[in-house]
């Protein structure tokens, strides 16, 4: 019955996102909504990491499972990606490197600021 609770609360949480994506002016997708909105309730410690922790684990350790059906979907239209395989995979590896080095200069931002604020 917990989990059934948990699963209602992120429901409700996703609802409200999709509500507010109607209401603002630009795109943002609800799902991005939906996870800023439950990082600022856990924040503001109106949803505590309790009320959602055993939802949170039993999704992490089915991930592999969500990716299936992607998966699949690229398997089953291989004939058409192959052509662009090359330019697909050097996509991916440029788009990889740029993640690293934005997550490393964030990384290094942050620690320098923190370290400022210490001072």
């Amino acid at each position: 019955m917990k989990l059934l609770k948990q699963v209602a609360l992120l429901f409700a949480l996703c609802w409200l996102s999709l509500c507010v994506e109607a209401l603002l002016p630009i795109e943002l997708p609800a799902s991005v909504i939906g996870m800023a909105l439950l990082l600022l309730l856990l924040g503001v410690r109106i949803i505590r990491v309790e009320h959602i922790r055993e939802l949170s684990d039993f999704l992490l350790e089915n991930l592999p499972f969500l990716f299936v059906p992607a998966t699949v979907g690229i398997i089953q239209y291989f004939g058409v990606l192959k052509d662009v395989a090359v330019q697909l995979l050097l996509i991916c590896v440029i788009s990889v490197v740029l993640t690293f080095a934005a997550t490393v200069t964030s990384v290094r931002l942050t620690i320098r600021l923190m370290n400022r604020r210490k001072k």
